[in-house]
């Protein structure tokens, strides 16, 4: 039986041959499929049975943008995986079938229909930034740091923030207008390694619930939500100052679509201190939080506690150590202690410089 053929309409089907049968061996089949001008060619597969084969070197389907054997390559398809919708970029298609002496398979089956490219009108698909083409439509896409928001079609700034900064200010978005609904932002904060991020409240104005189920805003001990909780807030009532045990802290805001109030206002600082896990690879351990940039302010009364595995013990080395000099280093100090906290015997009080 012939297969293959040109094809000339909006909409059909095409099967292998002897379809839902096996198809016979060493069959070769081309269809071209040619919808009406100004449209593009939509592939959607309803089954998909070929002799599986790393390259399709055997049987396979082989697809192309256009209307013959030269034009640009869609992809070569063998196996039992339906091939993911296909789209030509011109209102022709080329398809070939082809099945050697041995091994017969079901087949497949495929529709195709015309396709408006709802992107390439004068408005863009009615997107602010990008608009990307999907089979049977289309759907708005935001550059790099966007995100869109409620109506899919405009964009604004992304709500997911990295922060790295040793201070600054945080708020929520629209900060001091009403935070929008069904919104979701983080912050990810990190600062200076072996010391801590202190969080302290300015404003809280977030809808008020017992369990804060509603809008709330989520504190947690690390770098994402995976760590320990500091607590979940809501309300008016601003928190108090909130420390973090390492270096990071990891925020979430979220708001529902019913009641929007003002948000909240926060400041990050850097605090000197904090528990610190000794892994077999080399960390650093800095004495302040501008380590590099500016001398130690005066003042400091910092604490490390630094933690290895069980059976394991803690080496430091120290590639800088300026600290003003006396004899009994008896202004400003470092002190080491082998234990956990300073009762535990000292290892030496250290000053000066070397």
């Amino acid at each position: 039986a012939i297969c293959g053929g040109d094809v000339k309409k909006d909409n059909g089907h095409i099967q292998s041959p002897n379809y839902p049968d096996d198809y016979r061996p060493s069959k070769v089949c081309v269809w071209k499929i040619t919808v009406s001008e100004g449209f593009h060619v939509g592939l959607t597969f309803q089954s998909f049975e070929i002799e599986r084969h790393d390259s399709c070197a055997y049987d396979y389907l082989e697809i192309r943008d256009g209307s013959s054997e030269s034009s640009s390559l869609i992809g070569r398809y063998c196996g039992y995986d339906k091939p993911d919708d296909i789209k030509s970029t011109s209102n022709k298609l080329w398809m070939k079938f082809v099945s050697d002496g041995s091994i017969n398979k079901a087949g497949f089956a495929v529709n195709f229909f015309k396709e408006v490219d709802e992107c390439s009108r004068p408005n863009n698909g009615g997107c602010e930034q990008r608009c990307v083409n999907t089979l049977g439509s289309y759907k708005c896409a935001c550059d790099p740091g966007y995100e869109l928001a409620s109506d899919k079609r405009r964009c604004e700034a992304g709500c997911d923030h990295k922060v790295t900064s040793i201070s600054g200010t945080i708020t929520s978005p629209n900060w001091p207008d009403k935070y929008p609904s069904k919104k979701e932002c983080t912050w990810a904060i990190t600062t200076t390694p072996g010391h801590r991020v202190k969080l302290t409240f300015s404003e809280l104005d977030v809808e008020a619930q017992q369990e804060c189920a509603y809008d709330h805003l989520e504190i947690y001990d690390g770098k994402d939500a995976k760590a320990p909780a500091l607590g979940r807030f809501c309300g008016a009532k601003e928190p108090e100052p909130l420390i973090s045990s390492g270096n990071k802290m990891f925020l979430k805001f979220v708001s529902d679509n019913s009641v929007q109030k003002k948000g909240f206002e926060a400041t990050h600082t850097t605090v000197c201190g904090g528990q610190v896990r000794a892994e077999v690879k080399t960390k650093d351990l800095y004495s302040h939080a501008q380590f590099g940039d500016n001398n130690y302010p005066g003042g400091s009364d910092c604490e490390w506690v630094i933690m290895a595995e069980e059976g394991y013990g803690v080496e430091l080395i120290f590639q800088t150590f300026e600290i003003e000099e006396e004899a009994d280093c008896g202004y400003d100090y470092m002190e080491l202690f082998d234990g956990y906290d300073g009762t535990a015997p000292r290892l030496g009080r250290f000053c000066g410089s070397g």
